[in-house]
């Protein structure tokens, strides 16, 4: 059984692209709080790649941004290219079936601000996305298509539904 189940929030803007048969696509990244702390007492977040299909995709483009929360359902998936070197690269993802919004804009916009103006000497916390730099060890704005160029030719006969 392949499930996944997600509560999180978006680290960036989706990105909404169409396949070469004009298939909306949106892919974004999700920070999900781990259930535990790390040894300095800090919360700690995993930050998955989302991939949404058809009109899913345009509504988490046009109604989700930077922060939204959201629960997700999906699948793993992983999948293999040559890159430009020839060199064979793996892409790990979570296909979702479902993406459920849980938050306004304005909520996670006010959780924001809070968190920004709370102590002028506090860490960031998990949520607080206004520098994703200070997130030590995951490189948020990697975009596992980058080498794939302008367009994705994805062809709708290889998908399962």
């Amino acid at each position: 059984m392949n499930k996944v189940f997600l509560i999180g929030r978006l680290t960036r803007d989706p990105e909404l692209r169409y396949t070469g048969s004009n298939t909306p696509v949106a892919t974004f990244s999700l920070a999900v709080n781990r259930n535990f702390t790390n040894q300095q007492g800090e919360r700690e977040a995993d930050f998955i790649n989302i991939v949404v299909w058809r009109k899913q995709a345009e509504n988490v483009k046009n109604f989700l941004t930077q922060g939204s929360q959201v629960a997700i359902d999906g699948r793993i998936q992983t999948r293999s290219y040559d890159d430009n070197n020839g060199q064979k690269r793996y892409v790990t993802e979570v296909v979702a079936d479902n993406v459920e919004f849980l938050g306004s804009r304005n909520s996670s916009n006010n959780m924001n601000n809070s968190n920004n103006h709370s102590s002028n000497n506090a860490e960031p916390t998990p949520y607080d996305f206004k520098d994703e730099t200070q997130t030590k060890g995951t490189d948020v704005d990697s975009n596992p298509f980058a080498d794939f160029g302008a367009s994705i030719e994805i062809s709708d006969d290889e998908l399962p539904f």
